[in-house]
């Protein structure tokens, strides 16, 4: 067995997971030597929730962000999550816009993509596998692992096995919510190991307070890399500490290579990070408890923290139990979407909303019928026939990939921010976030004529990431 690779997390998922994606560029800097001489396999510094984070609350470009991180750490493989056909928002994106935005991540400095799709419809993953390949990328393409009657270590394998034939290099297993638990990690990575000539990657989160146990025993099985967090940012709601990992490993056939010693320096180093997010409430000492809720009903960290939110709006916090309880019913009747950006929001939102109306689809969201017609995706299993009765009718569903419903659009966005753009990237950037761009153009072109740009900062601080 080689070494144990590692992938950190602390630019990225991290913070994400723990403090709503708040750490600036300006405090990622001073650490990026130490990080780039650390000895991981990779670093997670892009994609998932920063690109909105940097345009809603930190006035940031992310394009600038990647290109800067890129410089300060030239000897590091850069790595960014992708979610397939959605890119980084939450509607399908045509297939012109999915390929620019690979070719502009890789020219500005990814290595890698790992790409995913909520649904795990294979077909929502191919233009991105396809354009990763093309302009040189690492292919990374991650099963959102799940458990119900129909997601099984069979299940799961074929799935992998699909996706190699598709183009990917990598295979990740990614465990958002933390449900892998540790044998059933080292069954399905033994498995796809016997299946896969591939590396396996396995992300997992600390959620649960099991992510530690999983990472080993997927190690002892032949996981190939793990996702950790420096511990500043590590553990409950992140991932599994980083140098507890390193320590554990040393001196045995699977020692990383890399040396506790200078972790020391990025733990002190990211300790005043984590102080400042505690002290600016983006932080809370909540997202470090093990949560027993994230086994019973398969709600990952943030997904719970919205649930939350949405009762507090409609003053009924005291029937979270409830919802909690009403969201693997929505999930079966839906045909059982595993729960991850897009599709944990929509199962969570229509959850509140059968709980609070006291009728169950009473009230649909526009998501919710748009899974039952098909615009994400093929469904694990066909959704429950008269909860498709109900919300849909008689309407004709989707059966073909989605985005092949889609014309081209870059043009169409090109032409829209014509007035506004000063690099090519803009025009991605407005694809996906248009409420956001507009007043980020609007600041930056402030900025250069040397206006205050406080006054636009209310049109971007709209939702919560």
């Amino acid at each position: 067995m080689a070494k144990v690779k590692i992938m950190e997390t602390i630019l990225r998922d991290a913070h994400q997971s723990q403090a709503a994606t708040r750490m600036t560029l300006e405090e990622m800097l001073p650490a990026a030597p130490l990080l780039d001489k650390a000895g991981f396999y990779a670093l997670e510094m892009w994609g998932g929730a920063t690109f909105d984070s940097c345009l809603r609350y930190l006035n940031e470009d992310p394009w600038e962000r990647l290109r800067t991180l890129r410089k300060a750490m030239p000897n590091t493989k850069l790595q960014m999550l992708f979610r397939g056909q959605n890119i980084l928002g939450y509607k399908h994106y045509a297939d012109d816009v999915v390929d620019e935005f690979c070719r502009l991540s890789i020219k500005n400095g990814i290595d890698i993509i790992r790409i995913f799709d909520a649904l795990n419809d294979p077909r929502n993953v191919k233009q991105a596998i396809d354009s990763t390949k093309k302009y040189g990328g690492t292919v990374e393409v991650a099963i959102s692992y799940t458990t119900s009657k129909v997601h099984t270590i069979e299940y799961f394998v074929e799935l992998a096995t699909q996706l190699k034939n598709m183009g990917a290099d990598i295979i990740c297993i990614k465990d958002m919510a933390n449900l892998l638990l540790p044998y059933d990690a080292y069954e399905l990575v033994s498995r796809l190991k016997e299946k896969i000539d591939l590396p396996i990657h396995l992300h997992t989160h600390n959620t649960a307070g099991t992510g530690d146990m999983t990472n080993l025993k997927a190690i002892e099985a032949g996981c190939d890399i793990v996702d950790t967090a420096l511990s500043p940012l590590g553990n409950g709601t992140s991932q599994p500490s980083t140098e507890a990992l390193v320590a554990t490993l040393r001196g045995t056939q699977y020692d990383t290579g890399i040396k506790l010693e200078d972790l020391n320096e990025l733990t002190k180093y990211f300790n005043k990070v984590s102080e400042r997010l505690v002290k600016e409430g983006y932080l809370s000492p909540k997202v470090l408890k093990v949560d027993v809720n994230a086994l019973i009903y398969q709600v990952p960290g943030g997904m719970l923290s919205n649930l939350i939110s949405q009762l507090k709006q409609q003053g009924a916090e005291h029937r979270l139990l409830e919802v909690l309880e009403e969201v693997p019913r929505v999930r079966a009747d839906l045909g059982y979407p595993p729960l991850v950006t897009p599709s944990s929001q929509i199962v969570g939102t229509q959850a509140v909303l059968n709980v609070i109306s006291g009728e169950r689809y009473k009230m649909a969201t526009k998501e919710t019928k748009g899974v039952l017609l098909g615009e994400y995706g093929k469904l694990p299993v066909e959704p429950n026939p008269d909860v498709l009765k109900k919300v849909i009718g008689d309407a004709e569903r989707i059966t073909c990939r989605p985005a092949d419903r889609l014309k081209p659009e870059l043009d169409m966005y090109r032409k829209e921010i014509d007035k506004y753009i000063q690099q090519e990237e803009d025009v991605l950037t407005y694809a996906l976030f248009p409420q956001l761009a507009i007043p980020f153009f609007q600041r930056r072109i402030a900025k250069e004529k040397g206006i205050d740009t406080t006054i636009f900062s209310k049109n971007s601080m709209v939702h919560p990431v």
